[in-house]
């Protein structure tokens, strides 16, 4: 399924306030969000997935507690371009997301945010068990920040 509008046109997007990012995995979603003024992002820990309920449930308390405006979730991409399961698996997570939330959603390409969360955990001296700790609200970092820098762009 290409884009759609509702995922792709910034123009309903509020331009201040936090902004809430989804790192989608099969085992984990990495979180990360905004400052109000939408120029920091910063990891939050990290969500175990079990259900669609709980996540939904977590993800509703989450947008409650940090007064989210709008989420982001990664859309990941082959390097090549061409789309995966998982690419799929974000789709409909975000259909649904849209239809659960009362705030707008969006998809930001997150080809290779895996690599390079790793990447800035390792030059700050991260080790193995760290890193496999924190890469997936790293990397949900690196896809909040591509996101508000499209936002502001």
């Amino acid at each position: 399924m290409p884009n759609s509008p509702e995922f792709t046109d910034l123009s309903e997007c509020p331009h201040s306030g936090r902004v809430l990012a989804i790192d989608p995995g099969t085992k984990r979603i990495g979180l990360a969000v905004s400052d109000e003024t939408q120029t920091i992002p910063r990891p939050l820990p990290l969500i175990e997935r079990k259900s669609w309920k709980k996540l939904l449930t977590d993800i509703q308390n989450i947008v409650s507690e940090f007064d989210a405006k709008a989420l982001v979730i990664g859309l990941p991409y082959n390097s090549d371009g061409g789309e995966s399961e998982m690419s799929a698996e974000a789709r409909d997570m975000a259909r649904k997301f849209q239809l659960s939330l009362s705030i707008p959603v969006y998809l930001q390409d997150e080809r290779a945010t895996s690599y390079e969360a790793k990447g800035r955990l390792w030059e700050r001296g991260a080790d193995l068990t760290d890193t496999k700790k924190f890469v997936d609200g790293e990397a949900a970092a690196i896809i909040l920040s591509d996101f508000l820098e499209r936002l502001s762009g």
